[in-house]
């Protein structure tokens, strides 16, 4: 896998689509296999998330995004469970 990709675990999965609804540029579910669907795309969504959801979280995702915005976005929520830490 390529050092740039971020590592998503147990992710609330609503949650999660909420925050890519919020990100500015493209962003990209990569597999082990290194295929790329563009999660802006409710269809890639649906594929990609469906083989990655256990029990209602994502299990392990890598995440590639276009915009530094978005990486810095997504590492957050990744973190903190909240695309905005100062909520909490």
């Amino acid at each position: 896998m390529p050092a740039n990709l971020l590592e998503l675990h147990d992710v609330d999965v609503p949650e999660f689509l909420k925050t890519l609804d919020s990100c500015k540029g493209d962003v990209f579910l990569v597999t082990r296999e290194g295929d790329r669907l563009n999660l802006k795309s409710k269809l890639c969504q649906l594929v990609g998330l469906t083989k990655l959801i256990e029990g209602g979280k994502i299990a392990e995702a890598f995440i590639e995004c276009a915009n530094k915005e978005d990486e810095s976005l997504l590492f957050r929520f990744n973190l903190y469970g909240d695309k905005d830490p100062k909520k909490k």
